[in-house]
């Protein structure tokens, strides 16, 4: 588990250069786990590549990855990646979205793009939404390695599209975990190995943002029952700042058969002024 020490570096390395690479992240164990898991997953449901050409016609991607597998459960919750996530966002970020990346032979390098630039904000911004990059396999250059270009999160522009950008190879041995601030200019790399390289996305955002996967509808409700709370808060089954996303003045979560969550604002607000006055009585 990683120290209070190296979450605020990590965090201080998304905020300075936009990303942070935690080297042995994932046990091996963990890491071989996941692997057969995704291999169950792709044969029993018949998954294959991408449909189109940003997403890679050689590469596996499988949403919605939570209703596959409990082992996947333990990605979003990492206690060495949420850690550093809820430090740069806050404790009642969401996920966002959660997908395999498994880049077969042959596969093309990705247009260096940025995450965020559907988002009508102007640039540079706070981060918004923050990726966590699980190399289940070695990432070497040959074998499709993410590109990055540090700092480009504090550019004014997103990337031209289709344009080449100098870029670094993010090298990392299988169980590290990237993170990376999603207005960073990046782009998965190209497969010249014979060899599928395996990894994840899980992406995370703010309490207040819409997620890129509707997890809500997308998880069956008899799945999302079985979570653990914190998963289940991580889903959208709560509600940010006792504001945002609640149903009828009461949290979400309860949908799901657990006890009350939080106050909503307003009510808080009662408590805390009858409270008050209590203590000025007395």
């Amino acid at each position: 588990m990683l120290t209070e020490a190296q979450v605020q570096a990590h965090a201080d390395g998304i905020r300075d250069d936009g990303y942070a690479v935690i080297e042995g992240a994932a046990s091996p164990g963990l890491v071989e786990g996941l692997i057969a898991a995704l291999q169950r997953t792709e044969r029993e449901h018949h998954l294959g590549p991408a449909k189109t050409s940003f997403e890679g016609f050689k590469t596996v991607r499988i949403n919605n990855l939570l209703t596959y597998d409990d082992l996947f459960w333990e990605v979003p919750l990492h206690q060495n990646v949420l850690p550093v996530v809820e430090r740069v966002l806050d404790k009642e970020c969401l996920l966002s979205s959660f997908c395999s990346l498994v880049l077969g032979p042959g596969q093309e390098a990705q247009p260096i793009h940025e995450d965020t630039q559907l988002i009508p904000l102007p640039r540079p911004h706070i981060p918004i939404t923050i990726n966590a990059i699980w190399a289940l396999s070695d990432f070497r250059e040959d074998n499709g390695a993410t590109r990055i270009i540090p700092g480009s999160h504090k550019y004014a522009s997103s990337p031209e599209y289709g344009r080449d950008y100098d870029a670094v190879i993010a090298t990392m041995p299988a169980g590290s975990v990237m993170l990376f601030d999603s207005a960073l200019w990046h782009g998965g790399g190209a497969n010249h190995s014979d060899e599928r390289r395996f990894a994840f996305s899980c992406a995370y955002c703010w309490g207040w943002m819409r997620q890129q996967e509707n997890l809500q509808l997308g998880i069956p409700l008899e799945t999302a029952k079985r979570f653990p709370r914190r998963l289940q808060e991580l889903c959208g089954y709560s509600v940010y700042k006792g504001q945002f996303g609640h149903i009828d003045n009461h949290d979400p979560i309860e949908l799901l058969g657990r006890e009350r969550g939080k106050r909503m604002v307003w009510e808080a607000t009662d408590v805390r002024k009858a409270r008050t006055a209590e203590t000025t009585k007395s």
